[in-house]
């Protein structure tokens, strides 16, 4: 019997089997699975299993999934079709006998009002009529806002429409360690985990750690939903993507990003990634 990991080739599923094999579990025990194998060959390199599995292909999915105990899903990234792929994904695990079903949620998705937050919550209702499952409803990734440090500086400018909302972002390494955690240890099963950093942080305040880091300037541009869209869309994103951006802003500025719960501290069992610590981590 395995631990499965889906999306294994995305940043947060290499964090997942990394942090599963800095457990103690043998590569032999974890499933790595991807639509592009070729992508996690270094895995199948040291010993993890390596399959191809794609959500769009439900005939897929028996093989890449047989013999699993355990299964962390990883949402995939089309929200148009994140629910019904998650759905054949689940029925898939349900045939093969899983017995707990992780899923990367977001934070408080049982209330969230983005785009984002509701199709995770509709996985989230799926699986609990189906399967034994533990929710990590994850917060925003700081490399979300690392990723962007190139044009940052460039610009001299952080922009965004998240008003005055408090976000709990964290690194992936540290949402991959949670799951880890989750994956190898008892008694999660009907769970459902609040996870965010520990500093959270205004994008105003963001802009003046990334200054105080960088020694660079930063200024914090807080900007409608339209011309937030816009910047978003002369930067070439197409016009699905930055509605989908914008709207998870608004949601930042409802304070639907933020939690104090500390779970995913308690769960590491450490504090987690600072902002200036990946910002610096970044910039090296």
């Amino acid at each position: 019997m395995s631990i499965v990991v889906t999306a294994a080739s995305s940043h947060l599923g290499r964090h997942a089997v990394e942090a599963l094999l800095a457990r103690g579990v043998p590569a032999s025990g974890i499933v790595a699975t991807s639509r592009d194998v070729s992508r996690i060959k270094d895995f199948a390199d040291r010993g993890v299993v390596v399959r191809r599995a794609d959500f769009a292909e439900p005939d897929s999915l028996p093989a890449a999934f047989e013999g699993v105990e355990k299964l962390l899903l990883i949402s995939t990234t089309d929200v148009d079709e994140r629910v019904a792929n998650h759905r054949r994904a689940i029925d898939a695990a349900v045939a093969a006998g899983a017995s707990l079903v992780a899923y990367t949620s977001m934070l408080h998705a049982d209330t969230a009002t983005s785009v984002l937050g509701v199709t995770h919550y509709a996985t989230e209702q799926d699986l609990r009529d189906r399967v034994p499952s533990v929710m990590l409803r994850n917060g925003w990734y700081l490399e979300n806002y690392t990723g962007q440090l190139p044009q940052v500086l460039r610009g001299g400018a952080l922009a965004g429409a998240t008003g005055q909302g408090r976000i709990s972002a964290a690194t992936r390494a540290d949402y991959a360690d949670a799951a880890a955690v989750v994956l190898t240890t008892d008694g999660h099963a009907g769970r459902a985990y609040e996870l965010g950093g520990d500093e959270a942080f205004t994008l105003a305040e963001l802009a003046a750690t990334i200054s105080a880091v960088t020694g660079t300037q930063i200024a914090h541009v807080d900007l409608t939903a339209e011309a937030f869209t816009q910047v978003l869309t002369d930067a070439g994103l197409p016009a699905e993507l930055a509605h989908v951006l914008v709207d998870a802003d608004l949601a930042m500025g409802r304070g639907e990003l933020f939690t104090d719960t500390g779970d995913l501290r308690r769960l590491i069992g450490r504090p987690t990634v600072r902002q200036a610590e990946a910002i610096s981590a970044a910039l090296n």
